[in-house]
């Protein structure tokens, strides 16, 4: 019966195949705003805008910008939106095409390389403003990707004057990659003030001019090419870029850093990316993993290297779709396109088949309702997950999405290093939209795993917000070997925000901030003996560990003294490294307490007795 029902399973998967292309073919889809430029666009559902360089560029203004006007101020909205450009150039020096990037909203070219789709003008994101002043702290949940930019701006206007450059003015979970801009590149808004951003994360891109990081926290930037970066404030993070500055940690007050500087990247894989090849043919191009890589994986005369998919491969599911539904696809064969939208699920989406793709568009955000989590995959080599919000529900999940079978006696090891499991531009929620509970957000249970660009969040402002409101353990828990992450921000967590038990990782650039609203010390103490819980602990179970640039600050609003002994908590032995290392107390006026020690007791306080100022240990032990 097994091997007859895989058969019939085999013959329908075909047969439903070849009926799902004619459909395209006979009916098409109607999410451009004007007619495709090679032919019938896919069915992506209504959030999704398609231009073609033949659309009238009064008409992608008009769209851009009532996008932006319902997006900028968007925080908790359930609207989604991917605007994506074909193959073409768009605005021209003398009328340049300039627009923001609000919330929930992906731009990006659809282009096999960055060079095929040219913007001259400006994709924008600014400072939000109310009565406390001008600041891009909550700049988040938006992206740029897979274009190339000609800094472009007009004579008059709001894109005008002080706004002449290309602004990306962000803090978490708003990426760019694939990105080429010629011209100033500035991550700070400084037009309006104070100016505050807390980002950010940069990959596989190429700048022809100066970038400004100006008052950015911290920043991490990944195999690209930069010619000039103007200076460093907390944590700047350079891993596989050239023309990056020197390895300068902790600084030097008016001079250099603070800069990490990595000549390779130890684990990468590029996230996967939607592209009309030059027949018409849509498709999704799924980049080939790097160890120890330098550089953006493509360049004016190369591209990057990988695999691609005909786009009749992925099931384009829409919010209306059920979890069965979506699963019963993925069991026969076919790889996922989440379009635009909320997707509520009663149970988790189960991926099982190696080197499966499920690719979010739009910031395509999963909520799981009954307990279970969002996505499970089977730990087998080469599944890839991006470009997804995963929320906590209502009811608690142990994990909002597991990543392997479990136990090490029960892994298939499977996975190899030449062909891992990937994570990019995934970012989970515990409160915020709604009420949310979730034990662990990301649960790593299968060796080879790359993480890049994580933001697990448990919500400090929004709905459902309080200590025994949006209860969260952990962001992050590897049980996993060679698991490697890269742009990890964990933020809030009640206990042990990450918890490494795996051998063999590495992190580079980890950015964290405790839970604001602890109770009582009482309510928060790993141990007796102990304040407050680690930001990030290696366990003694890991044999060899290496992390880089890595902060954690501490801001406790309750109005009473809260203290956590450590930032860090790593077991002293050989094969476990920790460089460039930094603790800050937030806002002397209305935070309390602090954090007594950088790691294992070394490296002194960060208390309101020196506010703002990090506290530093570059290596250990």
């Amino acid at each position: 019966m097994g091997k007859w029902w895989r058969r019939e399973q085999m013959i329908l998967a075909v047969l439903t195949g070849v009926l799902t292309v004619l459909a395209g073919l006979v009916a098409g889809g109607s999410a451009s705003a004007t007619p495709a430029h090679h032919g019938a666009v896919p069915d992506f559902g209504p959030n999704v805008v398609v231009f073609t360089p033949d659309t009238p560029q009064g008409e992608i203004q008009a769209r851009v910008d009532a996008v932006a006007d319902q997006q900028r101020g968007n925080q908790f909205g359930n609207q989604r939106y991917a605007l994506l450009f074909e193959p073409g150039t768009y605005g021209s020096a003398a009328h340049p095409l300039n627009f923001q990037v609000g919330y929930y909203t992906e731009v990006a070219g659809l282009g096999r390389d960055p060079g095929d789709t040219v913007v001259n003008g400006t994709v924008d994101v600014f400072n939000q403003c109310d009565s406390g002043g001008c600041v891009a702290l909550n700049n988040f949940w938006r992206s740029v990707s897979n274009l190339t930019i000609n800094v472009a701006n007009p004579a008059t206007g709001p894109y005008s004057g002080c706004y002449n450059g290309e602004f990306w003015a962000v803090s978490q979970a708003a990426p760019m990659r694939r990105v080429q801009v010629n011209g100033q590149t500035t991550l700070m808004d400084y037009c309006t003030g104070p100016s505050f951003a807390s980002g950010g994360f940069i990959a596989d891109s190429r700048f022809g001019g100066k970038v400004i990081n100006g008052s950015q926290q911290q920043f991490f930037v990944r195999n690209s090419a930069l010619t000039e970066w103007t200076n460093g404030v907390w944590n700047q993070v350079f891993v596989g870029t050239s023309g990056a500055p020197p390895q300068c940690f902790p600084g030097v007050p008016n001079g250099c850093g603070p800069y990490t500087t990595l000549p390779t990247t130890t684990a990468s894989r590029e996230r996967p990316y939607l592209y009309v090849d030059s027949h018409g043919s849509w498709r999704v191009f799924v980049p080939s993993a790097a160890r120890n890589s330098s550089g953006p994986t493509w360049s004016a005369t190369s591209s990057t290297p990988g695999r691609s998919l005909p786009l009749c491969d992925f099931y384009l599911a829409s919010p209306s779709d059920s979890a069965q539904r979506i699963n019963w696809e993925l069991a026969r064969g076919r790889h996922l396109l989440l379009t635009p939208g909320v997707y509520g699920l009663t149970r988790a989406l189960e991926v099982r088949r190696a080197d499966t793709v499920v690719l979010g568009l739009g910031f395509a955000t999963l909520t799981p309702m009954t307990g279970r989590p969002a996505v499970s995959t089977a730990d087998v080599p080469g599944i890839d997950l991006a470009g997804l919000i995963v929320d906590a529900g209502p009811v608690n999940s142990p994990a909002l999405v597991q990543v392997g079978r479990g136990h090490p006696d029960r892994r298939s090891h499977l996975s190899g290093a030449g062909d891992p499991t990937a994570l990019q531009d995934v970012f989970f929620r515990v409160g915020g939209p709604h009420l949310g509970k979730a034990t662990v957000s990301l649960l790593v249970d299968a060796d080879h795993v790359v993480l890049d660009d994580i933001w697990a969040w448990r919500a400090d402002h929004g709905s459902g917000v309080g200590w025994t409101q949006n209860t969260a353990a952990s962001g992050l828990v590897v049980n996993g070997d060679d698991v490697n992450a890269t742009g990890l921000f964990v933020e809030h967590y009640q206990r042990y925000e990450v918890l490494w038990n795996g051998s063999g990782g590495s992190v580079a650039f980890f950015q964290n901030e405790m839970p604001y609203d602890v109770p009582s010390q009482s309510a928060w103490r790993a141990s007796a003996g102990t304040e407050g819980y680690p930001a990030f602990t290696v366990t003694r179970s890991a044999r060899t560990f290496s992390g880089y640039g890595m902060g954690s600050y501490s801001f406790f609003n309750q109005g009473i003294d809260i203290f956590a002994s450590n930032a860090f908590v790593v077991p002293k032995r050989p094969g476990i490294s920790m460089n460039d290392l930094l603790t800050i107390f937030l806002d002397a006026t209305h935070g309390r307490g602090g954090i007594r020690n950088v790691i294992d007791d070394v490296g002194g306080s960060s208390t309101a007795a020196n506010p703002d100022t990090p506290v530093t240990v570059v290596h250990f032990p």
